[in-house]
């Protein structure tokens, strides 16, 4: 995914049209490419929202933007019931193979933090890195 262009992901997987849901967990210039990689009418949800964006492009297409920041529910008490609703539809959909994450091959140990830290910071990990309790 480092080599290939939005534009030919695109292509590829959706005959140029774009994704229906683009789910984003970078930010920033992730989610810039996000806002491209949808189609029109379609939606974009991130928990990473913490940089300046031009929402040109979203309102060109008529795109759903949610900025779903997980953590707010948990400090203020506040809208729980609305987000264990999403997690639940977001559950179904992994269960149902509609939804698949892209993780790396290697799982790693506690014992193991830094050689994964190490290979996010080097760029060579493909997807999100996974950690196993092996304390």
């Amino acid at each position: 995914y480092r080599e290939q262009s939005i534009d030919d992901y695109v292509t590829q997987y959706t005959a140029g049209d774009g994704f229906d849901v683009v789910f984003d967990t970078v930010g920033d210039d992730n989610l810039k490419g996000s806002f491209h990689a949808v189609r029109t009418g379609g939606t974009v949800v991130t928990i990473a929202a913490r940089s300046t964006q031009d929402l040109t492009p979203l309102h060109g297409k008529g795109v759903s933007l949610h900025c779903v920041l997980m953590l707010t529910p948990l400090l203020t008490g506040r809208g729980r019931g609305h987000l264990g609703d999403i997690l639940k539809k977001l559950a179904r959909l992994v269960e149902l193979g509609r939804i698949v994450p892209l993780l790396d091959e290697k799982t790693f140990g506690f014992t193991e933090v830094a050689e994964a830290h190490h290979k996010l910071e080097t760029g060579s990990a493909i997807g999100k890195l996974r950690l196993r309790a092996d304390l």
